[in-house]
């Protein structure tokens, strides 16, 4: 390991952790300096999450939580020991990770960052006319929320022309809603009342009948069938869907949410206009605006109609409201809205909403622990956001930053570098030190900071192009643009620029072949993991099988080989009331998920659990087999060689889900491939890696675009698009459409500065 004497001395001065072995580590021990920055860098898989999010942040957070009731305990997230000897002077550490907000649809940008609390007793000091304390300006009070939508600003409006098909009776299913189709239940309520020509069509009903079915209610027919129940009164088609599917206390809602979503998607509520709040409320005003209205317009907006307040008494409550808004600009994120609901924003909002939070915290000698921080962010916004980082730092505070982003790492007062490799090539601290000498190291990291490469200088030509005309969704201004096909595109800005708006969702409208790779959730079991996924566990079970002459459903931990004890999932889940849910390692098992009859069955002196325990690196030195090495051979391509075949799913991150839907894809031709942010995640090295990924895909003569922030990823394009010049309102416009090098001459384009100095 290559270090230099930049950490303090005294030993009271910094986090010590001397043996760390969770994952892959290799005994790691290691000084890190408090009240400073620390930058963890590395190759994906090299130890780097290992060390700062499963050993000194678990710890941190299991004892702190040590310090609570168990009750309390019981609702907190559980944290088991890591597998270290000791760590000595640790913490509070707070996480800020891009795990997203989430939260129901009551939650939103104002009130995760409390900026709406501010408003809402800005309100109640000085707008008019006066209509109750800051209380009343909730929409989570039922004394101020909108009593149509209960404060929800939308609310589930039947559209009849979806639910009732006018060209069938009754009798030939003219209602179309579960449990209304003909023979069901609710469907007789309307069949046995003696009220209707069951066969007669539903465009011929008279102005009467029509409202008769769709909305009298309260009475019992005069004359039914005997199907119909003696005590029952007439409920209308509306009434009875609002009453059963739509109203909070409905007990089947869920049961057929794809259903109501079809016949009654969710609207603005008519009554509050999306503002969540009764009328009375809404009637007080500043200088004209509503708090709803307040609500609805973006951060910097915002800022503009506070500073237009004179009132004395409102100044304390002003100057706090903006201080919080200038620090949601500071990180980019000044194209939000207040009424934004926090569960519709991406991992890397999320992260920067956190942060922001904790700006406004008095609590010092912390250790704040960040996951990538730069994700989904500009340059430009990246400069601003270490503004804030140093903020923390000079409070008193410890920061540990996971990160890939060159200018993040320039920002450390302390590196430490993880690898030299991922996985069992990983583990281990390559470099400790500043950043100058890190770039002296000769560790991987080292070499590619030093690197200044220059845009590519032989661009593909395109076959073609691909037009999006008066483009005006969300934020965009009537975008017209053209798109080349046959080559790398790469779609630039700032974050809220219009990027994903143009590229996810308006572009699939006007060519909906196209195939976005994103990085949501792969929708699988909960048991799927990468050999199941790629497909490869299949010919890996028949190969078990045809090599010990059994059954190929023994080699599953979904079927007959699964170990009975745990039902082949390795571990037991002990819930224990008050205290943690315990968590062990099956006994049965030893965690290998099968019973030890199957484990018995070899292939090339292996079990099966020891294939799945393999990294796409060793399978691929293990299986020569033509229909196996394929996919390990794309997983390999996109980065992903450290990740072991029996990973789930689930324990993927955005970046990695990514990568292995973009190794599904590419042995397929002539598509068009959106891929949003794939840097998000990778090395330097990496990038590379994952370039050549995308070369591929296009000289196989896809289309590829690409939405990045990434220089070393757009320098590689035939052609760039670039979004701007702001975020929301002050973007969503056209800046520059053509060659790498013609970009330099668009003078609005930050994009063009940061690449200009990045040359």
């Amino acid at each position: 390991m290559i270090t230099d004497k930049s950490a303090p001395s005294n030993p009271n001065h910094v986090i010590r952790v001397i043996g760390a072995k969770n994952k892959n580590l290799r005994s790691v021990s290691l000084d890190i300096p408090k009240k400073r920055i620390t930058v963890f860098t590395g190759v994906s898989g090299s130890g780097k999450s290992a060390l700062v999010f499963d050993t000194i942040a678990a710890e941190s957070q299991r004892q702190m939580n040590e310090t609570y009731s168990s009750f309390i305990r019981h609702r907190l997230p559980g944290y088991g020991e890591p597998d270290v000897e000791s760590i000595e002077h640790l913490s509070a550490a707070i996480l800020i990770n891009q795990k997203r907000i989430g939260g129901n649809a009551r939650s939103t940008v104002g009130t995760a960052t409390d900026i709406h609390a501010l408003l809402r007793l800005l309100f109640s000091r000085i707008g008019q006319p006066f209509v109750g304390h800051s209380d009343v300006f909730s929409f989570n009070n039922p004394q101020g929320m909108c009593p149509r939508c209960e404060g929800l600003g939308k609310v589930n409006v039947i559209r009849i022309d979806r639910l009732i098909d006018q060209e069938k009776s009754l009798n030939e299913g003219a209602i179309r809603f579960p449990t209304f189709r003909p023979g069901d239940f609710r469907w007789k309520r309307y069949t046995a009342t003696g009220l209707f020509d069951n066969d007669r069509k539903l465009k011929d009903y008279s102005p009467e009948e029509w409202d008769l079915l769709l909305y009298k209610s309260g009475f019992k027919p005069p004359n039914p069938t005997p199907e119909w129940p003696p005590t029952a009164y007439y409920e209308g088609i509306i009434p009875r869907i609002e009453r059963s599917f739509l109203s909070k206390d409905s007990r089947d809602s869920h049961l057929y949410r794809e259903a109501i979503n079809d016949v009654a998607p969710r609207s603005v509520c008519p009554e509050c206009r999306g503002g969540r709040l009764n009328q009375e409320v809404l009637s007080c005003k500043i200088n004209g605006f509503s708090i709803a209205d307040c609500s609805r317009i973006q951060a910097d907006e915002l800022i503009a109609f506070l500073r237009n307040i004179r009132e004395a008494e409102a100044a304390p409550i002003v100057n706090a409201c903006i201080t919080r808004l200038e620090q949601l600009k500071l990180v980019g994120i000044g194209y939000l809205s207040m009424d934004r609901e926090t569960g519709t924003l991406s991992g890397g909002e999320s992260q920067r909403i956190k942060m922001v939070r904790q700006l406004g915290s008095s609590l010092t000698d912390l250790t704040y622990i960040f996951d990538e921080p730069s994700t989904g962010l500009h340059p430009h916004d990246v400069h601003n956001m270490n503004k804030l980082l140093l903020q923390l730092r000079d409070k008193g505070n410890t920061l540990l930053i996971v990160e890939h982003d060159p200018d993040v790492i320039r920002l450390a007062d302390h590196i430490v570098d993880m690898g030299p490799g991922s996985g069992v090539a990983g583990g281990t601290i390559v470099y400790e030190g500043d950043y100058e000498g890190l770039l002296g190291s000769g560790t991987l990291t080292g070499k590619h900071l030093r690197q200044r490469a220059s845009l590519k200088e032989q661009v593909r030509e395109p076959s073609g192009w691909l037009t999006i005309s008066n483009a005006a969704l969300h934020n965009l201004r009537g975008v017209t643009v053209r798109i080349p096909t046959g080559v790398l595109t790469v779609v630039t800005g700032v974050a809220g620029s219009g990027k994903s708006t143009l590229i996810n969702h308006v572009l699939p409208q006007c060519y909906p072949e196209t195939v976005i790779v994103d990085q949501d959730a792969i929708h699988a079991s909960n048991r799927s993991n990468i050999a199941t996924f790629t497909g490869i566990f299949d010919p890996i079970r028949k190969l078990y099988a045809a090599a010990n002459h059994v059954s190929a459903s023994l080699f599953s931990f979904n079927a007959k080989g699964a170990c009975p004890a745990c039902s082949g999932a390795g571990t037991i889940t002990t819930d224990l009331a008050f205290m943690d849910q315990l968590i062990t390692v099956c006994d049965a098992c030893r965690g290998r998920r099968f019973r030890d009859d199957v484990l018995q069955y070899r292939l090339r002196g292996k079990d099966v659990s020891e294939v799945l325990a393999m990294s796409v690196d060793e399978a691929l030195a293990f299986f020569p087999e033509k229909d196996i090495r394929p996919a390990l051979h794309r997983l390999h391509d996109t980065g992903l060689g450290y990740m072991t075949l029996g990973q789930p799913l689930s324990t993927l991150s955005g970046g990695e889900r990514q990568r292995v839907k973009l190794a599904a894809e590419l042995d397929k031709h002539g598509k068009i491939y959106v891929l949003d942010e794939p840097s998000t995640g990778l090395h330097l090295s990496d990038c590379e890696k994952l370039v050549s990924v995308i070369d591929r895909l296009v000289e196989q003569g896809s289309t590829v675009i690409v939405i990045e922030h990434n220089l070393d990823i757009i320098r590689q394009a035939d052609w760039i698009i670039d979004l701007g010049p702001g975020a929301g309102s002050d973007g969503g416009r056209l800046l520059f459409s053509g060659r790498p090098r013609d970009l330099f001459m668009c003078k609005d384009s930050l994009t063009a500065k940061y690449l200009e100095a990045y040359r």
